[in-house]
This record gives C-alpha cells, structure tokens and sequence, in this order.
C-alpha cells in the first residue's frame, strides 16, 4: 500500500438524472474504509473551485469520478488517465470557463492556464442513460455505483501502477 496523497472528486449535478453519478459513488466511498492519506471530495459543479485546489495541492493522485459520454451501453464504467495540458502550449483555444459545470477536459485546461501541475488524473466514468431534469440516477447506471466504488478503492490500493503496461495491468486486473 502507498502512502502517496490520493483525492478522489465526485463531479456532477444531482438535478441532471445520470450526470449525478460522481456525487453518488463519492457518498458511497464516504462509508468505505480509506487509508488515512485518501481524501473524498463531492465537488458537484464547482468545476472552478476543483481546478483551483487541483492547482499545487500535492496530491500525487486525483481520481474524478463523472458521467461521461464515449457511445459505449448505459452503464459502462472505464478508467481513462487525464492529461493536462502544456500551458506554454498556445496552440489551442482557450477553455470555456463555466464555474458551476466543467467537464473534466476543461478542468484539465483550466490547470494548465493556472501553470500548475496535479499530478497524475484517473478519470472513473460511466456512460449516462439519462441526462434530462430528474433527481436519480438510471437503473443502469445506479448498478454501475457499486462497480465505480469497487473500481476506486482498488486503484488506492494499487497505487503506484507506474506508467505504460504496469497501469494497463493494474487497470485490467480491476473488480469490474
């Protein structure tokens, strides 16, 4: 087991059906037993405020957790190692800065136009069914709960995976 910084940040908005995912599997992970360096965070929409402690907090790990769309079933959950972007990079345009609803790329570009560096970013996102004006989650993607709390506490307890093939291992090998 590592004693490395972890944060794991529940992103989302409740009132949007299944883009609550994030603040949900976060609630859930507030009744698991943690290592005493693991830190869970419901960030909601304050996409701002998460760039901002992202930003030269020392964590060595941030694992977001959202509903995320990639076209897969509703349901699907996957991990996906977030990169941030160079910010002497001007290649690019400017993110869109909305300060109650930034996706994780955005917040990852918002780090970079901070000129910070957060360490290493795991996204653990599910493939949303409903995203229309409700207040609960999707059967499928309310099943998908107990997988993402699953997946999360194994990649604190695999932690460090190292970079290449070790992550890719240590993702597969994953309670799913």
């Amino acid at each position: 087991m590592s004693g490395a910084r972890i944060l794991v940040v529940g992103v989302g908005n409740i009132f949007l059906g299944d883009d609550g995912f994030g603040v949900e599997v976060v609630r859930r992970l507030s009744e698991v037993d943690l290592p005493d360096h693991v830190e869970v965070v419901d960030y909601g929409i304050r996409g701002m405020h998460l760039a901002y402690d992202l930003a030269g907090a020392g964590h060595e790990l941030t694992i977001m957790v959202d509903a995320t769309q990639r076209d897969d079933a509703p349901g699907t959950v996957y991990v996906i190692e977030l990169e941030v972007p160079d910010p002497n990079d001007t290649g690019g345009p400017a993110p869109l800065l909305d300060a109650h609803g930034m996706q994780p790329d955005v917040v990852m570009g918002l780090i970079a136009v901070l000129g910070d560096e957060p360490g290493r970013v795991l996204l653990v996102g599910c493939e949303p069914a409903v995203l229309d004006h409700r207040m609960s989650l999707s059967p499928a993607v309310e099943q998908a709960v107990d997988t993402a709390v699953r997946v999360v506490v194994d990649l604190i307890d695999k932690y460090p995976f190292g970079t290449g093939e070790e992550l890719a291992c240590a993702l597969a090998s994953l309670g799913k």
